[in-house]
């Protein structure tokens, strides 16, 4: 099935935008400029990891927001902040992709499909959060849970695929989602949000606008709106004073505004969200490949007849802002770097498989043990590969491996990967092992494999213990390096093999991550265990 925006008038996601036109907006003095000396401020981006398409909202002194993950399962992520600036993964509101097999690389692939585009709520009457979301142009899903940490629960599936979808919960407690690409339309779910009593077309997006998608949908000061993205250079709204049906007339929020990343894109398809104090904040994306689409942070007025407007910082989203006046925290948020061990009987929020995993042949405790799932040459085909975001402008992430139980045929290592990837990793042939350097594993735009990827360095290896490491520049532009080394003693690296020039194409959507694998080649049966993981920035 082709991707339904391919025949639209302008692309979901544009090629990237740097251009230094904007949208009309309330300029704010440079950042520090004429601020107290006490004044605390925040950088943007807020989170330089890779999270779009982002819902956001509040509940009491909690903020929590969501992302699009796609093929990554779990799917769906729950961030959690306490003021909008330092965020923590808590959970994932969709356990498992149990969307088809080929969720499971099982004789087809989900690249690229999965969790787009969708949407976080939290229903007070019954202390209840929904996430709700289409699969493959299908159907609709929406799971619930009555906290974040899950767990997470399947209410139902609903005939008609929202696309992009909204979900309000009004305050008369009704469920309305708002969807649609260039179409907008309007749904009411039942009372127990399980099934579509109707659906409306509300706005059809004027030719000189061209596409529109993103929908969220609020409602402020009784009036219904519906946020909008024109991907990937602006940002529209639409507001109606006669219910959420509409009539609705638009108005343009942003257009081709300068971002706070350097090479980056214009902010867009994020969420509106207010603070205790009533202030509000407009929380988007940047497209910044290759490392993905990155959180930023604004503050926004709203004009005296109820329209909102982005503070801008020298006529741009602005590198910085005075933080948003908010209560202490009652705890620290839990970093997105660091170190794992993998202790406990459950892996950390921060890690997401490539595919559904096989829960068979993997577990925690003491190390991450990773047992060969499939027989395959080619990475983009093996299961049980365990991806990290990758923390931008710069980061490394090294591992100490135990590979004393790997069998011939076997390839286990670290990878940077996306529909271009390289790693760095142990093969082991003959009986005997060799830590090695592969580039030149490639995807086409279909995300067939066009390479599985050729062996560039190596070294021999003794006794039962390497440590590797990948350190990636994800700033946008070139050069993109990608690095590997290795250690015997997790002292002392050596660089393995050239660099590796990341890609920056946006139609893969998902930015780059480092990925743990063991697969395959000849027979299962061998393992690897990871016995530590370090996500570091210098």
């Amino acid at each position: 099935m082709e991707m339904s925006w391919t025949h639209q008038p302008v692309s979901r996601r544009r090629a990237l935008s740097t251009a230094t036109g904007l949208a009309a907006g309330v300029l704010l003095p440079s950042a520090g400029a004429t601020a107290p000396a006490q004044a605390q401020t925040y950088t943007n981006p807020v989170i330089w990891q890779d999270f779009a398409d982002i819902d956001v909202l509040r509940v009491g002194d909690t903020y929590y927001a969501s992302a699009s993950t796609m093929h990554y399962s779990p799917g769906a992520p729950v961030l959690r902040s306490y003021d909008l600036v330092n965020w923590e993964i808590a959970g994932h509101s969709v356990p498992v992709l149990d969307f088809g097999a080929k969720y499971d690389l099982n004789g087809a692939r989900g690249y690229v499909r999965g969790i787009w585009a969708s949407s976080l709520a939290y229903r007070p009457s019954n202390r209840t959060f929904y996430w709700l979301g289409q699969i493959d142009f299908a159907r609709t899903y929406v799971y619930t849970a009555t906290a974040v940490e899950g767990p997470w629960n399947r209410l139902t599936t609903i005939g008609t695929p929202y696309y992009d979808a909204g979900l309000l919960v009004d305050t008369d407690d009704t469920l309305y989602v708002a969807y649609g690409n260039t179409t907008i339309s309007v749904a009411q779910l039942s009372p127990d949000g399980r099934t579509q009593v109707r659906t409306q077309e509300v706005f059809r997006t004027p030719s000189s606008v061209g596409t529109l998608e993103g929908s969220r949908f609020y409602k402020i000061n009784g009036q219904y709106y519906i946020f909008l993205t024109r991907p990937a250079n602006g940002q529209y709204i639409l507001k109606s004073s006669g219910g959420p049906f509409g009539p609705y007339t638009m108005r343009q929020v942003l257009l081709d505004l300068r971002g706070p990343i350097p090479g980056g894109g214009v902010p867009h398809q994020g969420g509106l969200v207010q603070t205790q104090s009533g202030a509000w904040y407009y929380l988007a994306f940047v497209d910044a490949y290759p490392g993905g689409r990155m959180p930023a942070l604004a503050p926004v007025t709203w004009t005296w007849d109820g329209w909102p407007v982005v503070q801008l910082v020298d006529g741009a989203w602005g590198t910085s802002y005075p933080s948003p006046v908010v209560p202490p925290p009652p705890r620290q948020v839990t970093p997105m770097t660091g170190v794992d061990t993998f202790d406990g009987t459950a892996l950390k929020p921060r890690w997401e498989w490539n595919h559904n995993p096989d829960n068979t042949k993997w577990s925690v405790g003491n190390g991450l043990t990773l047992r060969t799932a499939t027989v395959t040459n080619d990475l983009y085909w093996a299961r049980n590969t365990l991806t990290h975001r990758i923390q931008g402008p710069t980061s490394t992430a090294t591992v100490q491996l135990d590979h004393s139980a790997m069998r011939d045929g076997d390839r286990a290592g670290l990878a940077l990967l996306r529909d271009s990837s390289a790693w760095i990793g142990v093969k082991r042939d003959g009986g005997a092992a060799r830590v090695v350097m592969v580039t030149g594993l490639t995807m086409d735009t279909n995300w067939n494999t066009t390479g599985t990827g050729y062996e560039v360095a190596s070294a021999p290896l003794s006794g039962s213990r390497v440590w590797l490491r990948a350190t990636a520049d994800i700033r946008p532009g070139a050069p993109r390096p990608g690095t590997f080394s290795y250690s015997t003693d997790g002292v002392t690296f050596t660089r393995l093999g050239p660099a590796f020039s990341m890609g920056n194409d946006w139609r893969f959507f998902m930015g780059y991550r480092f990925a743990l694998f063991n697969h395959a080649t000849q027979a299962l049966g061998g393992a690897v265990r990871v016995t530590r993981f370090e996500l570091s920035t210098p």
